[in-house]
């Protein structure tokens, strides 16, 4: 059975989508509505546009769009009744007792629970001995045991089976546990289970909310793969996660210091640096600058400076400057990397290091000085040009101006002629990234037409009549009673458009609310996306009755042009009657 309406209409009078939204995204007044930089895809141009009155989101860009309940199965990826578990605890509502299909909600929760007894038994393991060779190990780094009680830290023991009997004896199923990437089953022996951790030093990965979601195991040897880390589950997702973020987070320096992996990170917050995170098992991507973003203003780089340290570096950079973050960058003397560093020379000298640090175009002017050689006229006509480049991508005026002054000191070149190369680039840079901007915006609405609704391609001026007609009876259900007596469901061309509308009739004959998010229960995420669409394009037309019956009898037409069977078509009087029937029932 579906979550009762009053429960839904109480949860989301709770919950509103500027309130929920703020906690991870940075959005700006604008009208009746609120804009800011979408938290689904990378951009420049804020697209993600919240609509208080319709408590619903949706982004011209991405075309990501729903109710608050849809934002939280998004952006925390969830099922739909864990996102509104999630929303209920926000608020202190308690659940009602439902009977919906919640197989994938338990065992979301069966693996949260198993990660959590697999991390404390790697724990206790760690400190019996025959977790000895591993709590030397992590002495070795110098951690100290108040260190590896904050992180939980852990061993696997060099065995097939220990962990899945430990785990068996706590009643966990085979499926449950490799769900959770805790064992694997063999190709040759599928009917049993194996330990995919074995021997090596476990660190768990804990999210914000304080769950352990994945392991990271680190051999204690030279053997390979040197690190090896919990693939996708249900509760996990590596490119949507900050290890120690869960402790970074309510840090008062509001600045993330970004590390390349979970050694560095654990040595930094032993040394007070209690605001360092790293990306989890890959590359920094889009979505950990958008993480990032969400907790800090600042990000401090603090790479490896090996070719494959500077190259994630410049990858961060060009991530985190589309999100409006500060960067600088911290280049560790002798190519040694944080923990090392600290080792030797104390977390003093560390922090002078963090503010003497550079920002990220002092950094990338540094690279392009050592890539031109500026003792030749070639290398500075170069080193400008791309200089040049560089400075046009900048946002503030002021420092376009501060640093094409510092060129113009160092090189010396006319400041003015440095500004107007910068100014020609920088209205190049702007026609080229709205361009793509547009076209990224329409590929995303056409591809996610084409996946919920394929039919519409082959019947554009249908679908686009049915979709109108469809954001105009959700945003003024009083419609309904009179479009529903001059359009039969079947009349509707499109499948899924009919299917939609059909679920509209029944709810406002059964007398139900319909708003977006008494629809979230039946749509995934795509399909409502496709709906938010519909809804946003009716907002933004002509709200009437006339247009409501234009619609209607655009679809009557093509459904006669189809050669379908023939609905009764609309005289002039019955459009008559029911523009007086949708007027009397709008007063």
């Amino acid at each position: 059975m579906p979550l009762p309406d009053s429960f839904l209409q109480e949860l989301v009078n709770r919950n509103p989508i500027e309130d929920v939204a703020s906690s991870y995204v940075r959005t700006k007044q604008r009208g009746r509505t609120s804009v800011g930089l979408c938290p689904f895809h990378g951009e420049k141009t804020p697209s993600f546009t919240l609509y208080p009155e319709t408590n619903s989101f949706y982004c011209f860009g991405c075309g990501a769009g729903g109710d608050v309940i849809t934002f939280i199965k998004k952006i925390e990826n969830l099922s739909y009744i864990d996102a509104v578990r999630f929303l209920s605890d926000r608020v202190g509502i308690k659940m009602p007792d439902d009977k919906t299909d919640d197989t994938v909600s338990k065992l979301r929760m069966r693996i949260l629970e198993a990660n959590r007894d697999a991390a404390r038994f790697f724990n206790q393991t760690l400190y019996s001995p025959e977790g000895r060779v591993g709590l030397e190990y992590y002495y070795s780094r110098g951690y100290t045991d108040q260190t590896i009680r904050r992180f939980g830290l852990g061993y696997a023991p060099d065995s097939y089976y220990t962990l899945v009997n430990e785990m068996h004896k706590l009643g966990y199923k085979d499926e449950e546990l490799v769900a959770a990437f805790l064992t694997y089953r063999s190709k040759k022996s599928p009917d049993k289970v194996y330990d995919i951790f074995r021997n090596r030093v476990i660190i768990p990965i804990i999210n914000v909310h304080g769950n352990v979601i994945a392991f990271g195991g680190r051999v204690l040897d030279d053997s390979k793969p040197k690190y090896l880390n919990t693939s996708d589950t249900l509760v996990y997702k590596k490119t949507n996660g900050l290890f120690a973020l869960n402790f970074a987070k309510s840090s008062k320096d509001n600045s993330l210091i970004l590390c390349e992996g979970y050694m560095d990170v654990i040595a930094l917050h032993q040394a007070g640096f209690t605001n360092a995170v790293a990306a989890l098992g890959t590359s920094f991507t889009e979505e950990h600058a958008r993480l990032a973003a969400r907790y800090a203003n600042e990000a401090i780089l603090v790479f490896d400076s090996d070719a494959a340290g500077q190259k994630g570096t410049r990858r961060a950079i060009a991530l985190l400057r589309q999100t409006g973050m500060h960067i600088r960058i911290v280049n560790i003397p002798g190519g040694k990397d944080p923990d090392d560093f600290i080792k030797l020379y104390g977390a003093d000298r560390f922090k002078l290091l963090l503010d003497r640090s550079s920002n990220d175009i002092e950094y990338q002017l540094i690279e392009l000085a050592r890539l031109h050689p500026l003792d030749t006229a070639d290398g500075r006509v170069s080193y400008l040009r791309e200089a040049s480049i560089l400075l046009s991508r900048l946002s503030s005026p002021i420092e376009r101006d501060v640093y094409a002054g510092r060129l113009s000191a160092e090189l010396s070149v006319s400041k003015d002629a440095i500004l107007e190369q910068v100014e020609r680039y920088k209205k190049s840079d702007i026609r080229k990234y709205k361009k793509m901007e547009l076209s990224q915006a329409v590929r995303s609405s056409e591809d996610m037409v084409k996946k919920i609704n394929p039919q519409a391609g082959s019947n554009i001026r249908a679908s686009h009549a049915e979709e109108g007609l469809l954001g105009l009876l959700i945003l003024h259900p009083d419609y309904i009673t009179a479009v529903s007596e001059r359009l039969p469901p079947d009349t509707m061309i499109t499948d899924f458009n009919r299917k939609l509308y059909e679920y509209l009739l029944k709810r406002h004959e059964q007398g139900l609310i319909i708003e977006l998010v008494f629809l979230s229960a039946e749509y995934d995420a795509d399909e409502m996306a496709y709906i938010s669409r519909m809804v946003q394009k009716a907002r933004e037309g002509i709200h009437s009755p006339e247009q409501a019956v234009e619609y209607v009898n655009v679809i009557h037409n093509e459904h006669k042009l189809l050669g379908l069977n023939d609905p009764e078509q609309l005289s002039d009087d019955k459009i008559k009657e029911m523009l007086d029937a949708m007027r009397a029932q709008k007063k």
